[in-house]
């Protein structure tokens, strides 16, 4: 497996890099097969770049990383590191391997990722499989979830801590808003589409969250392979909207931040958002079950 080390740097130079990049990845293609190809990137992110104001502009894995960090940053208040490293896969098989070498992932773990993700969020690191077409809403909005995860582990110094539940809707939350600066989407649209995706999902039916489950990166894993991976992201991303909505983004980040002090996941979530978990569970379910009808 190839690696070509990239040092991307800030305009005047831009236009030159990024051509002597585009020169260098096709001789590599060329030189490998798109399916066995590994690209690393380091990406600086001082000084802050531009913000973007159009999707048009982010057509590469640098200048969307790029762009959608600065949005991240400057319009949603959030941290990103001073450099974040992207690895771009050419297959299924390599980003697996990917995984297990660049992420550090355990076997088992990377081979269960590979077969539902096609980008991972790692400590100031995010890895892609590059199968699929590279242009387009989702596309952008998966690259925005992941640079939130990101943001997540800078604000905890470490990853895997705080409700996995909360961690992937606050970054479905981010992504979303990222579109809506991008003039792709919409807040109301999406909480819509979520609601009328989660209808008639079977924690609603049972009328319980079973949030310490859906708060471990294992539990909810089990949770969207059983219960299908839409209908659960979209309800995490309902429950933090909510949550999101009741006490801010910033009070939201001040939790993951508090996770610097201490791993206890009840505290903290008592000691930001005022309430027990317990607690808080039956009233979203309330508000969720309502909103639904």
């Amino acid at each position: 497996m190839g690696v070509v080390p990239l040092k991307l740097s800030y305009p005047p130079t831009a236009l030159v890099v990024r051509t002597l990049v585009l020169v260098v990845l096709v001789a590599f293609t060329l030189a490998t097969g798109c399916g066995n190809r590994r690209i690393v990137v380091p990406i600086d992110m001082t000084p802050s770049s531009r913000v973007p104001i159009s999707a048009a502009e982010l057509t590469s894995h640098e200048a969307a990383v790029r762009g959608v960090a600065s949005i991240v940053s400057e319009r949603l208040g959030l941290p990103v590191p001073p450099e974040i490293t992207v690895y771009v896969y050419g297959s299924r098989r390599v980003f697996e391997q990917g995984l297990i070498e660049d992420a550090h992932l355990n076997p088992t773990r990377a081979a269960e990722l590979s077969e539902f993700a096609i980008g991972v969020g790692k400590r100031r690191q995010l890895l892609f499989n590059d199968e699929y077409e590279r242009r387009g809403r989702e596309w952008l909005r998966l690259v925005a979830h992941e640079v939130a995860h990101v943001s997540q582990f800078e604000l905890a110094e470490g990853e895997g801590r705080g409700e996995q539940w909360l961690a992937e809707g606050m970054a479905e939350w981010v992504a979303f808003r990222v579109l809506e600066h991008l003039g792709l989407d919409s807040m109301s649209r999406r909480r819509a589409i979520a609601l009328a995706g989660i209808r008639s999902h079977a924690s609603l039916v049972a009328a319980r969250l079973d949030l310490e489950a859906l708060g471990t990166p294992r539990g909810f894993t089990v949770r969207h392979l059983r219960d299908g991976s839409l209908p659960t992201y979209q309800l995490a991303f309902l429950m933090s909207d909510y949550l999101i909505e009741r006490v801010g983004l910033p009070q939201v980040a001040e939790y993951f931040r508090l996770f610097r002090e201490s791993r206890d996941r009840r505290a903290n979530f008592s000691r930001a958002f005022g309430q027990p978990i317990d607690a808080f569970e039956v009233e979203v379910l309330g508000h969720l079950r309502s909103a639904v009808r």
